[in-house]
């Protein structure tokens, strides 16, 4: 089994973001971004999550995917690393993301892994285990303990303020614990919910293009 996912930007660029959508949603969703992005040598790749959305009650999302189940009530300072779906997609979206310089021509190095919500927790989980470029958490959530990163990378780290999906909580947690692993991490706070506003992709952008 490997990941589907939607390509867009210059087929020939030198640099690749890579951006994982969040629980409910598809890779269509985040692709939209693209447009407004408008990165300069940048190819852009959205994965679609491997398991279909559902919820506690069996329904789910018309065309959403997750990267793992949420119980109806969650709580977000309890870890839950051996959740088998969640075991499953890491597997899954780690073996995906090291064939991509086969398919794309562009190493991990110069790759940066970005993820919106539950895609950022798949970010922070997976991404330290890889040495690409940079990482984007965007109003996203640790699974428990953040590992410390096998390479130098800068993180984009954006949440926020009135987020009533992911409380502003989960973003200064990550932000000390990343500090204490001596990451270099770029911090947003936006007043906002939970969701990509221009403000974020402004701030995405320039986060990318100083890394080319």
């Amino acid at each position: 089994m490997s990941l589907r996912a939607l390509s867009a930007g210059d087929a020939t660029a030198s640099h690749l973001l890579v951006l994982l959508h969040g629980w409910g949603a598809n890779a269509q969703d985040v692709a939209g971004i693209a447009t407004y992005m408008q990165l300069v040598n940048y190819q852009m790749v959205f994965p679609d999550a491997p398991h279909p959305h559902k919820l506690a009650s069996g329904m789910g999302a018309p065309g959403g995917r997750m990267w793992y189940a949420l119980p109806d009530s969650f709580d977000f300072d309890q870890p839950f690393t051996h959740q088998a779906d969640l075991q499953e997609s890491r597997q899954l979206l780690i073996s995906w993301l090291t064939a991509l310089p086969d398919k794309t021509d562009i190493p991990l190095e110069k790759i940066i892994l970005g993820g919106f919500s539950q895609g950022g927790a798949m970010v922070l989980d997976v991404g330290m285990q890889l040495p690409v470029a940079g990482m984007m958490i965007l109003s996203g959530y640790s699974h428990g303990p953040i590992s410390a990163p096998i390479s130098p990378r800068p993180i984009l780290l954006v949440h926020g303020a009135q987020d009533p999906v992911v409380p502003i909580a989960q973003a200064h947690q990550n932000k000390a614990e990343l500090a204490t692993l001596s990451v270099d991490v770029d911090y947003h706070e936006f007043n906002m919910g939970h969701e990509i506003s221009l403000q974020v992709l402004d701030a995405a952008r320039k986060f990318c293009e100083n890394l080319v």
